[in-house]
């Protein structure tokens, strides 16, 4: 009898620690980043100098992500018609590892930037999704870091 205590015990005693040991293999439900997200606000930080873009004003951006792919579309608040029009989309494969958010670019209307990789961290609190990370690639002169604020979109 005492020895069936015994494992009974030693068995509620592993099974936690097994599912603590095993989180390699996480998936995208680890955070909860599919959905349409609109981008309010950013900082790109280059050479020691941050430059704030509050993207309400005079654009606007969403980003849509399932539990695949991302795409993301910018375009300017004045249908082209302003003094410095603007149109970006692009899109691809991404994977999620707890808050590590990598981004593979195989479409984009700015040809170069296709086929490049972006690492990100993501924070979320509530409906609000937080991306930093690094956008660096010598061949297309590009080495800043970005902080993005969005907002999750409702139905």
């Amino acid at each position: 009898m005492n020895l069936k205590v015994g494992l009974i015990i030693l068995t509620s005693a592993l099974i936690p620690v097994l599912n603590f040991m095993n989180t390699e293999d996480q998936t995208p439900k680890d955070l909860p980043i599919q959905g349409t997200w609109q981008l309010v606000s950013g900082v790109t930080i280059e050479k020691g100098k941050s430059t704030f873009t509050d993207y309400k004003k005079d654009m606007k951006q969403i980003k849509i992500i399932n539990d695949t792919h991302f795409a993301f579309f910018n375009h300017d608040l004045k249908q082209g018609k302003g003094p410095k029009p603007v149109f970006v989309a692009g899109g691809g494969k991404y994977t999620l590892k707890g808050n590590e958010y990598t981004e593979h670019l195989e479409y984009c209307n700015y040809r170069e930037w296709e086929h490049k990789t972006f690492s990100f961290k993501l924070t979320m609190k509530g409906d609000t999704l937080i991306q930093r990370g690094l956008e660096k690639d010598e061949k297309i002169g590009v080495d800043h870091e970005i902080i993005e604020k969005y907002v999750r979109l409702k139905d």
